[in-house]
């Protein structure tokens, strides 16, 4: 039997502990079919890059310095993101049965369980067709366009995704705005304001309401627990694993050279 556990983060935290709790849970996977689902948000705004971008060609560091906003890469491929009021979810697991063997399979079985959950809010979630054919290989942030089987709502993206996978073991997270900035996105990620409009749209824009991480975590796992029908079992992490997640933290996310690789420091 496949074990599901949930974490939902009680605090925001630094975008370099977030990225360090998703990979100590990756790293946790072994044969035994296992399935963590977590749910956090960032202290303060944080751009995340794609393992393999070049951060001279997609983000503004000096900008960010100078304006109090975070920079980390992740482990997952994909687009700049620029973290800031949103939820972030991550789906971690080594089971093949469930979640088949692939990434599109996983993708879009994930996919499923989180436009289930915008359902129980009252939206109506449809997945995009193919993006345009400039978009995969352009600089463009992750939010300027939807990308195949990726979740919209009202034509416009509303959660972006990236995924990383080791043999049968997959980490896939993503960003779910409850209110965006184009401003400030544009502004991270090097777009001209006169840019072309950025195809995004946030949980409170959609709702028409200010929309809370509580309240819509709760939504998310419901669709989830629906989707899978499965029923997570609670996950606090021990001091014993703090201790390893620090450890990858201090090694690795916090650690410029990890970061800002291919730029001199």
């Amino acid at each position: 039997m496949d074990t599901w556990q949930l974490l939902i983060e009680p605090l925001p935290l630094p975008g370099s502990r977030n990225m360090a709790v998703d990979e100590f849970l990756f790293r946790s996977l072994d044969a035994r079919p296992r399935t963590y689902l977590r749910f956090y948000q960032w202290e303060r705004p944080t751009v995340s890059l794609g393992y393999t971008q070049n951060m001279t060609k997609v983000v503004d560091l000096e900008f960010c310095r100078g304006n109090g906003i975070d920079v980390v890469r992740r482990i997952t491929g994909g687009k700049v993101v620029l973290h800031h009021r949103e939820i972030t979810y991550s789906v971690v697991s080594s089971d093949t049965a469930t979640f088949t063997a692939t990434l599109a399979g996983s993708y879009k079985l994930i996919s499923r369980a989180l436009m289930r959950g915008l359902e129980l809010m009252g939206l109506a979630p449809t997945s995009a067709d193919k993006a345009p054919p400039f978009y995969a290989k352009s600089d463009l942030p992750c939010f300027s366009h939807p990308a195949q089987d990726e979740i919209e709502l009202g034509g416009r993206k509303i959660i972006g995704s990236a995924q990383k996978r080791a043999g049968a073991g997959f980490l896939q997270h993503g960003s779910i705005p409850l209110g965006h900035d184009e401003r400030l996105l544009k502004s991270v990620s090097l777009l001209r304001d006169d840019a072309a409009e950025i195809q995004m749209t946030s949980l409170s824009e959609a709702l028409g309401r200010p929309a809370e991480f509580g309240w819509a975590t709760e939504r998310f796992v419901a669709g989830f627990r629906e989707f899978f029908q499965v029923d997570p079992e609670p996950l606090v992490l021990s001091p014993q694993d703090m201790e390893s997640v620090l450890a990858i933290e201090r090694d690795k996310y916090g650690n410029e050279e990890w970061t800002l690789r291919g730029r001199s420091l």
